[in-house]
């Protein structure tokens, strides 16, 4: 099993944001020197929720002061953005880091942010489907045109191309049995999990891409990870305060996602769902929060339910202090991961 870290790069208390991005490069090389495999950076806007609104370029730089870790995205918010300019973005960075890329893909989910830059989330399914489409042709490395509903792209050559061929790996990130059929029909990699993502769900999403991969019958077998908050610890308050620095990422999560999201001048506020998990469910259920042994527990317990191949650990949650996200990583390597 392939093991990542994931950087958010969110800050309940408003850290600086020099702060934040320093955090993140550190993480990602001691990541590098515990020999984890990648580091993966989310794309988010106008909220403490995630500092992180261009991972593209915050993974040039990371790539940059490292030598054999992978960087990716997880994800570029596609419709956000012209896909003939993702595609040289990817590739420009493909090419900078020496082939070491891995590309993440999502539809999106936050209206909060659709609405600042004047697009509505409910179009983005359709900005979606051609955006891909494009992004394929344009890494064919040979002109190309495009006739859509909403993209009218006369003949057309890119250029920087990929390093890696025919593209980098692509990963797309699904939370719904439909986006996931979506994704493993197309044979991209799959990435699921996340806040507010049982262990119960993550099975039912295991059955549907089982099923799916079955009957699409490609000829590279599309690669399953799942993505969860991680903190490894032998102290059990230690633990259980973990826990509750994982909550106010589920809590800013969910409200973004299911629209009663609160920001306030960009502060993310943690609003209670209706039926949110009590503390001990949420450690036993949602999270891999605990001792080496009860990590090892939960991964595999993921492992059996879903088929993955690929475990991406999201250690930087809440408001951690970085001593202890360091030390979490460092106890993980040395006796977790060799479990795995």
């Amino acid at each position: 099993m392939d093991i990542g870290i994931f950087l958010l790069m969110q800050s309940p208390s408003a850290r600086s944001s020099q702060e934040i991005f320093a955090r993140g490069l550190e993480q990602a090389q001691a990541a590098e020197a515990l020999g984890y495999r990648n580091v993966w950076l989310a794309e988010h806007h106008f909220s403490t929720y995630g500092y992180l609104s261009r991972p593209l370029q915050v993974a040039t730089h990371i790539a940059a002061k490292t030598t054999k870790l992978r960087v990716g995205t997880a994800v570029v918010v596609v419709p956000l953005h012209h896909p003939l300019v993702i595609a040289e973005e990817i590739a420009t960075l493909d090419i900078l880091c020496g082939g070491r890329l891995d590309i993440g893909l999502g539809r999106g989910y936050q209206r909060y942010e659709f609405e600042r830059f004047g697009l509505q989330l409910d179009s983005g399914g359709q900005r979606w489907d051609e955006s891909i489409d494009i992004l394929l042709k344009a890494f064919e490395g040979k002109p190309f045109s495009y006739d859509g509903k909403l993209f009218k792209i006369p003949e057309t050559s890119i250029f920087p191309q990929p390093l890696q061929k025919p593209h980098p790996p692509i990963w797309v990130t699904a939370q719904s049995p439909y986006s996931l059929e979506a994704a493993a029909r197309r044979g991209f990699n799959v990435l699921t999990g996340g806040f507010g993502v049982s262990f119960g769900r993550l099975a039912e999403f295991g059955q549907v891409l089982k099923k799916t991969i079955a009957e699409a019958k490609h000829a590279r077998q599309p690669t399953v990870g799942v993505q969860k908050a991680v903190y490894v610890t032998k102290d059990k308050a230690d633990a259980r305060d973990a826990a509750e620095h994982a909550r106010w990422n589920m809590r800013v999560t969910l409200s973004l996602r299911n629209n009663y999201e609160c920001v306030e001048n960009g502060k993310a506020v943690p609003v209670p769902g209706k039926a949110e998990p009590a503390l001990e469910e949420l450690i036993e259920e949602y999270l891999v929060i605990g001792t080496p042994d009860t990590c090892i527990r939960q991964i595999k317990r993921i492992h059996d339910a879903v088929g993955i191949s690929y475990f991406n650990c999201n250690f930087c949650f809440g408001d951690l202090d970085q001593a202890r996200v360091l030390r979490s990583m460092e106890l993980f390597a040395k006796e977790v991961m060799p479990a795995l």
